[in-house]
């Protein structure tokens, strides 16, 4: 895994084809002030170094909860840094203040709506507030490239709980609600992208048998 700062990030380049190049924007007016330190984009970061086995970098923003800055920053990461897949922490509930769904849905070429309906069915089993919730994803396409945006929880337990959906302990850990990340995998391949490959022990990637390519070497 390699970071790219806002000063150096400008238009990535993969050190390998299969290297798919993700965007974490963490939207905060705290954080993003100093007020207190962000923990959305490190719990991504962790969660994504112990998910992904294939090869991957990342570019990292944290910002302001407004909609101007929000729009921006996700059209910068996907048309001037070339990112296959952008994740948001923040900004998603009713306050006045979260705009994130809105902002994601004004750069969108494609909703993807059952990315947020997954979402609030894992958060249920925890908490009848996520109902509150108002995660959106989308495609957002340029005339050479398109990446998937989805907008996660603010909270790096329910981050990782949408992310890798539920278990069973009573079943050895059998996966009882699937995560939204099992989907991801191929969504990037049908817009695309690189071919992501994941840990199956943290999340295992979906594709249909016609659209898997053989193990790769360890």
């Amino acid at each position: 895994m390699t970071t790219a700062t806002p000063e150096n990030s400008g238009k990535q380049t993969r050190n390998h084809p299969d290297e798919i190049v993700i965007g974490l924007v963490s939207i905060s007016d705290r954080a993003s002030t100093g007020v207190y330190e962000d923990k959305g984009i490190p719990a991504l970061q962790e969660w994504l170094g112990a998910a992904l086995s294939s090869p991957w970098q990342v570019v990292t923003r944290l910002i302001q909860d407004d909609a101007p800055t929000i729009s921006a920053t996700l059209t910068e990461l996907v048309d001037e840094v070339g990112c296959d897949l952008v994740l948001t922490t923040g900004g998603t509930g009713p306050s006045r203040r979260d705009v994130t769904p809105e902002a994601t849905l004004a750069v969108a070429t494609k909703e993807m709506p059952g990315f947020g309906e997954q979402m609030r069915q894992i958060s249920l089993n925890f908490v009848p507030t996520a109902i509150l919730s108002r995660q959106v994803a989308v495609i957002r396409e340029t005339a050479e490239h398109a990446a998937l945006i989805i907008n996660l929880p603010g909270q790096p337990k329910s981050i990782r709980e949408t992310l890798e959906g539920l278990r069973d302990a009573e079943a050895g850990g059998a996966v009882k609600v699937p995560g939204i990340f099992a989907a991801v995998p191929y969504c990037i391949d049908l817009i695309g992208g690189p071919y992501v490959e994941t840990n199956a022990n943290v999340v295992k990637a979906f594709r249909p048998k016609n659209a898997q390519r053989a193990p790769r070497p360890a």
